[in-house]
């Protein structure tokens, strides 16, 4: 995966945005304020932070040793993966779906509502 695909990918989801807190050279990528992913672009080699379920973040680092616990993060809710072509650009991008997905579950649900947020239309009414 390539810088600009990386970056691309992370800009898809509605309501992302790209913010650059720490300087220019690292990218946050975030969604109703919110963290969901984290990369210095122009890094070699390319790398991304990304949140993770715990559970699934161990197994995922059991599996490729290119993902490691978060760099600087919570190492139990984040990945950082090494963009090296090792771990297959199918799980990466299903990787930052579910970092935003974790992140946007935690809106309020007016906030997932105007994001037309499709884990929204899986979740059962408030009471039920």
């Amino acid at each position: 995966m390539r810088p600009e695909e990386l970056h691309a990918a992370c800009l898809e989801p509605n309501g992302a945005v790209e913010e650059r807190p720490f300087g220019p050279e690292t990218s946050v990528f975030k969604v109703g304020g919110k963290v969901f992913a984290l990369s210095r672009l122009d890094a070699e080699p390319l790398s991304v932070s990304l949140k993770c379920d715990p559970e699934l973040a161990v197994q995922l680092r059991a599996t490729y040793p290119e993902i490691v616990g978060g760099y600087h993060l919570n190492k139990r809710h984040w990945n950082t993966v090494r963009l090296d072509g090792a771990v297959p650009e199918r799980l990466v991008l299903e990787m930052i779906e579910d970092s935003y997905d974790l992140v946007v579950a935690k809106l309020p649900r007016a906030r997932r509502l105007a994001l037309d947020w499709p884990g929204e239309r899986h979740r059962p009414p408030p009471g039920t």
